[in-house]
């Protein structure tokens, strides 16, 4: 039998322990250790959730990892068109880790109204185009469908149509240049607004619209198997890096990659202060909750000074008697952890399905709601870190017991 475990469950259940002057001292520490679970969960599922939802975003306008024409300048239009006739294409083969390769072309132009205009990006996507990611985006319409014959249907951003005065059914003459020679008539193609969507993004939104790329490969001059570039989605974006140099590596000459983080870094950095931010906040909570049962543990020891004597007279070493104070306070510490995951688990459960945290400059962040993600891995590992710390920040305070006299702690009132 464990006879430390024994003792401290006995203290745990004995009448006397909810009664005594450790009483109130331990029901702070338990609270610290609730609301500290509590913010960690809540600063871990709203900062990874927000870093996933802008990440998710930008990923939907560009993919993960792009590969184009290494001749290609950097601007956003298409200048120099990829062949279609690649070993990794419709099928990608290269690497494992795709799970999706789509084919697109893009071109600037001019959107022209009755009343105004904007300046566009055109982006011509095909059939094997992955709409997935838009379906949370679209707000009025439908998506189009470029699998039929070529068409006039296009997608254009909340945020265009309402400069545009544009809506569902709305037709819009866009006029393009022609690359070869600015000064000749530019290109004109009528689109009719058959969805409109917002992603929040104002980079984006203010800037493409799409159709179908055909117009684009026409208007270039391409081929029917000549496309912009390729976009690739990963099935874990944490190993973009690596995947991208080896797909750098595994393709001709005249190709190069490109991964959204660099293409947009400064947007990838500033998500980046995230993690730091989650991670000064979940030092912080475990500091102040330790601090807190740290003191517990103190009047814990100072109450049951006697019973420590009357055990080292009995002949227990300090070791012994130290587990049986490490034990309450583990089952104290339980006890907060378990409160403040019911209590930050289910707040993490009500915003994630009802989303009634709003950002007040929504366009700061991107998004209007608050995002929140967990894992019951990350949950898991949270929880046992805060236990594991919090009893090792517990063995130093201990140590006073090997002070305590037997015959001092025994005639101790």
């Amino acid at each position: 039998m464990n006879l430390e475990l024994y003792i401290a469950k006995r203290l745990i259940k004995g009448k006397e322990h909810k009664f005594s002057i450790s009483a109130p001292i331990i029901k702070i520490a338990i609270a610290a250790i609730a609301l500290g679970i509590l913010m960690m969960l809540i600063a871990l599922a709203t900062g990874v959730g927000l870093k996933y939802k802008i990440r998710e975003k930008v990923a939907a306008f560009n993919g993960h990892i792009q590969i184009y024409n290494y001749d290609n300048n950097v601007s956003e239009v298409s200048v120099l068109p990829v062949s279609t006739q690649q070993e990794f294409y419709p099928n990608f083969n290269l690497t494992d880790g795709v799970n999706h390769i789509q084919a697109v072309a893009t071109k600037a132009g001019i959107i022209r109204t009755a009343d105004t205009f904007e300046g566009i990006i055109a982006k011509g996507v095909g059939p094997d185009y992955n709409w997935a990611l838009f379906e949370d985006f679209l707000v009025s319409g439908s998506l189009p469908d470029y699998s039929k014959e070529l068409g006039t249907a296009a997608l254009v951003s909340k945020m265009l149509a309402g400069r545009l005065g544009l809506e569902v059914g709305s037709n819009f003459n866009a006029f393009f240049l022609k690359e070869e020679d600015p000064s000749r008539v530019p290109n004109q193609r009528r689109f009719e607004v058959v969805g409109i969507y917002d992603s929040g993004f104002e980079e984006f939104d203010g800037t493409y619209i799409f159709t179908d790329i055909r117009h684009i490969q026409r208007m270039n001059n391409w081929q029917a198997d000549e496309v912009g570039n390729f976009e690739l989605f990963l099935d874990d974006f944490d190993q973009i890096t690596e995947k991208s140099a080896d797909i750098y590596g595994k393709t001709l000459s005249d190709l190069d990659t490109q991964t959204v983080n660099n293409k947009y870094y400064q947007i990838f950095e500033w998500i980046g202060l995230f993690d730091f931010n989650i991670a000064l906040i979940i030092g912080i909570m475990i500091l102040v909750g330790g601090i807190n049962m740290i003191t517990a543990l103190l009047v814990l020891i100072l109450e049951r000074t006697p019973m420590i004597g009357i055990l080292k007279a009995l002949g227990a070493n300090n070791w012994s008697i130290r587990k049986i104070f490490l034990y309450n306070a583990a089952y104290l510490i339980g006890i907060g952890l378990f409160w403040g995951n019911a209590i930050g688990l289910t707040l993490v459960w009500i915003q994630d399905r009802y989303r009634i945290f709003k950002f007040p400059n929504p366009e700061e962040y991107y998004i209007d709601y608050i995002p929140v993600y967990l894992n019951v891995q990350t949950v898991l590992l949270l929880n046992t870190g805060v236990l594991i710390l919090c009893l090792l920040m517990l063995l130093i305070p201990s140590h006073i017991i090997t002070r305590i006299s037997p015959v001092k702690a025994i005639k101790f009132d």
